[in-house]
């Protein structure tokens, strides 16, 4: 009983204070292609500057690289050769400071299937 009672509380702060309460959202933007990363960012804030919303970004992470190396043969007889394979993740960051309800309409753009986006919704002081 005093679970549902705070789970009906929370609740109620979120359909309240959620509105008008300005909120400082971060959006993480992962993929292995630079130029799709890109388009989706330049959306994102276009987006933003059209509601007339506060934005910094997107602030360009290092690169992750990650590498691995096998050998071309299966047997390991014949001549030493390599194979080296490298996959580059690239990483953006977006942050808005805006109501929740504002930032649903801006991320309701067309993303493509290899980026992958995370929000993160922290209150603002």
């Amino acid at each position: 009983m005093a679970a549902a009672t705070g789970v009906k509380k929370a609740d109620k702060v979120g359909a309240d204070g959620g509105e008008g309460q300005i909120h400082r959202i971060r959006i993480t933007l992962t993929s292995r292609n630079v130029k799709n990363v890109e388009r989706v960012c330049a959306e994102l804030i276009k987006g933003a500057k059209k509601k007339g919303l506060k934005y910094a970004g997107p602030v360009r992470m290092p690169t992750k690289t990650l590498k691995l190396t096998t050998r071309k043969t299966p047997c390991g007889e014949g001549s030493k050769t390599w194979d080296r394979y490298q996959m580059r993740i690239h990483k953006r960051l977006i942050d808005l400071h805006s109501p929740s309800e504002v930032v649903r309409s801006i991320t309701s753009i067309n993303i493509d299937p290899d980026v992958e986006v995370e929000v993160t919704i922290a209150e603002s002081h």
